[in-house]
């Protein structure tokens, strides 16, 4: 039940970071406004990590460094979302991020990349994307 939680949060809280990074970047510039989320980002995030005392770094060196590079791709996720919800809305952005997403972790998940164990794919699978899809051209027209 917590994961459930924890992605509800973490899809509410992606989509008013899109809203805001907009806003920012329309005043200031995109990269000015990715530049200022990863480091408000940044800041946060080591505000809580001095609050829950989780000291676990023994083991950093051992993470490879392609999973390293997860905050730099951030700032992509960023630039992209802004300029996405500039020309077509938050509705048909947030629709075509999560087709992405679920398209991209099918083919991790099938294929078993980054160490993962490999899932079968099945048709709901498939047929569920394929309506998200329909979903978002009946949102589009």
């Amino acid at each position: 039940m917590k994961g459930i939680i924890f992605a509800f949060l973490g899809g509410a809280f992606i989509t008013l970071q899109g809203i805001a990074n907009t806003r920012i970047s329309q005043d200031i510039g995109t990269w000015q406004a990715a530049t200022i989320t990863q480091f408000t980002g940044f800041i946060m995030a080591f505000i809580i990590l001095l609050c829950v005392r989780e000291r676990q770094w023994q083991g950093f060196k051992q993470v490879k460094p392609l999973y390293l590079m997860g905050g730099a791709f951030a700032a992509i996720v960023i630039f992209s979302n802004v300029k996405s919800i500039e020309e077509i809305g938050v509705t048909l952005s947030i629709s075509a991020i999560l087709i992405s997403q679920l398209t991209l972790t099918f083919i991790i998940d099938s294929s078993g990349w980054f160490g993962l164990e490999k899932q079968k794919m099945k048709l709901p699978q498939f047929i569920g994307i394929g309506m998200m899809i329909a979903g978002v051209v009946i949102l589009r027209s």
